[in-house]
């Protein structure tokens, strides 16, 4: 980028600098020729004011005896010839009579310039017609113009190189002064790569683009020590919480191979099936564990797709797949929220688990739905899922849906702490929201709310 900077600077002052030499170039030109002309026609105003005085005059009978000769062509002075009416020249200058000459001598015409060759050298001509008949002729050589021009030229080309030179050697150093906090940027992104360090960051000076970009990645930097703090606490949460099932799990299949290597030492059939019960039940919550904790840990959510879903039809759907004999009271509306269904279903079902957990045997579980206004007064709908559990102490109020967050009450009664944090998370996916609240004379209510319309829009 530093090299393609400075190549756009130096091309851009090349261009300017081509423009400005040619119009420079032009008006110096036009500028020189126009005084060329003006003395012509000065010269010629005062021959042909006494026309007489010049007639008959050889080339050296002049002020400066060097006219016509060849070995002096480039004399700025000018050469002059008189012309009769009928065109014939009374001096002998070596002027050339033109077409156009001869007809303003013959009175066609008051005056004429010419570009014409003398002894191979280019002269600018001026013929005017004579006040008593007859024209004069009036010349002077182009070439001091030409060694005008040339300087010119040769000026106008000097300075372009310099300036283009200049203007490359300041927009190399104008890109690498400019450049600077991408390159401390650049180097902190690879050593970020090569490290993994996610502590590093970039101290952000200024509001520019390059501030705001170094902003950003700190704030990408933040991201990341967030997430990876997250994935190590559910990593290390995941394993403590795994640790005791998987020991119980192992210690009865060591009973049972023990069993059966001990002839004298073998179970009985009841102890058998109870053993094989408990291996079932341990096996199935490692299995609804390692479920959750996918669910917890999936990152994908944000490539399903949004729709709408009837969350009265999830509700409907959730009940179905409670244990047989499960009372559940239900009252709601037919509500729609767009939103992601596989998330919303696991929300909802997770929230039925939850009550009728914690519901006393044949305690109804109680579910309703309804259109309701947000905090901030927007559209959307409320669903509120209570139990006739214990409740929720005030003190595990705030922590109720933290991963692995499991009340004292709660310690007897199989789960994995996990089934509260999935629908907490399913709601902010949604930008939507949850709380806990008491029922009397006991137990708890979770209100979810979700907007109707996309988080977003």
């Amino acid at each position: 980028m530093r090299v393609r900077l400075t190549l756009i600077a130096a091309a851009a002052v090349a261009v300017a600098v081509v423009g400005v030499s040619v119009v420079a170039f032009v008006a110096v030109g036009h500028q020189v020729g126009a005084s060329v002309d003006l003395t012509l026609r000065r010269d010629a105003e005062t021959v042909a004011a006494a026309p007489d005085q010049w007639a008959h005059r050889t080339v050296v009978d002049g002020d400066d005896g060097a006219r016509g000769d060849p070995d002096h062509d480039h004399d700025l002075s000018p050469r002059v010839q008189v012309l009769d009416s009928a065109g014939r020249p009374t001096t002998s200058t070596g002027l050339p009579v033109t077409a156009r000459a001869r007809a303003i001598a013959a009175g066609q015409g008051r005056e004429a310039f010419e570009q014409v060759q003398v002894h191979g050298t280019e002269y600018r001509m001026l013929t005017r017609r004579s006040a008593d008949g007859g024209a004069v002729q009036v010349a002077v050589s182009l070439h001091g113009a030409h060694e005008t021009m040339t300087g010119v030229g040769l000026a106008i080309l000097v300075v372009g190189i310099v300036g283009v030179a200049a203007a490359a050697a300041l927009g190399a150093f104008v890109a690498r002064a400019g450049l600077r906090p991408v390159d401390r940027l650049t180097a902190a992104v690879e050593h970020v790569t090569v490290t993994a360090d996610l502590e590093a960051g970039i101290d952000v000076s200024g509001r520019d683009e390059i501030g705001r970009l170094a902003t950003a990645f700190n704030t990408m930097l933040a991201a990341l020590r967030s997430s990876r703090a997250a994935q190590r606490l559910l990593v290390e949460d995941a394993g403590h919480e795994l640790r005791t099932p998987l020991t119980s799990l192992r210690t009865n299949i060591q009973l049972l191979i023990r069993a059966d290597r001990q002839r004298e030492r073998q179970l009985s059939d009841a102890d058998r099936g109870r053993l094989l019960a408990d291996l079932d039940a341990q096996t199935a919550e490692l299995t609804r564990l390692v479920g959750e904790l996918v669910d917890l840990a999936r990152d994908d959510h944000g490539a399903e797709l949004v729709e709408t879903v009837d969350l009265a039809e999830l509700i409907d759907l959730a009940v179905q797949r409670l244990p047989a004999g499960t009372p559940v009271d239900t009252e709601y509306q037919r509500v729609s929220v767009p939103g992601r269904a596989t998330s919303l279903t696991r929300m909802v079902a997770n929230l039925l688990d939850n009550a009728v957990k914690w519901s006393p045997p044949g305690a109804p579980v109680t579910v309703g739905l309804r259109a309701a206004a947000g905090p901030d007064g927007a559209p959307g709908a409320e669903l509120s899922v209570a139990d006739r559990g214990p409740g929720v102490a005030e003190a595990d109020v705030p922590h109720i849906f933290e991963r692995f967050h499991r009340a004292p009450t709660a310690r007897s009664v199989p789960g994995s702490g996990l089934g509260l944090a999935i629908v907490a998370q399913a709601v902010a996916l949604h930008a939507g929201t949850v709380r806990v609240e008491p029922v009397r004379p006991t137990g708890a209510r979770f209100v979810v709310w979700l907007p109707a319309a996309p988080a977003g829009s």
